[in-house]
């Protein structure tokens, strides 16, 4: 099914890019509601909401891609390349791939972890510092999947000759 954005690319895939563009600013507002307002319990609120939806997107989005696949609609890139002279989509797509598997991996532990470690409701304890640590660590993976998902996006389904 064809996307909404107005691209080559499928209606997933246009659902992805555009709820990435959503989720980097809710990413950063739940960081600023508990640094600066220490509302504990809307940070997780907000990630618990934002780690189930990119669950249920993420999946619908891997159904869509294995079922229909994306290199059809990909193959009008001039950044596709040939056998003989390889583009740069399989490059971006591949380290897009790295950022993004180890971005679904940190979320579901710094998640998990919270979740076992944090009081209900959540306050600062033993486990803050670690969590800060690696819930650094997952949003810079993060925006590094959502900038590298947005690159791949542009050069397989909106460039053109």
């Amino acid at each position: 099914m064809d996307g909404f954005l107005g691209t080559r690319a499928s209606l997933m895939l246009d659902v992805v890019v555009v709820a990435m563009a959503i989720v980097l600013p809710l990413l950063g507002y739940s960081i600023w509601l508990v640094k600066y307002r220490r509302r504990f319990v809307g940070h997780k609120r907000i990630q618990l909401i934002l780690g189930s939806l990119l669950a249920v997107a993420v999946t619908l989005f891997e159904l869509e891609m294995r079922l229909h696949g994306w290199e059809a609609r990909a193959k009008a890139s001039p950044y596709f390349g040939t056998p003989s002279e390889p583009g740069l989509v399989y490059p971006v797509l591949y380290v897009h791939l790295v950022f993004s598997v180890s971005t679904a991996i940190l979320w579901i532990l710094v998640t998990v972890r919270a979740l076992r470690n944090f009081p209900t409701p959540p306050k600062p304890g033993r486990h803050s510092d670690a969590h800060v640590r690696w819930g650094r660590l997952a949003v810079w993976d993060m925006v590094a999947t959502v900038l590298t998902g947005w690159i791949f996006y542009y050069l397989a389904f909106v460039a053109s000759v």
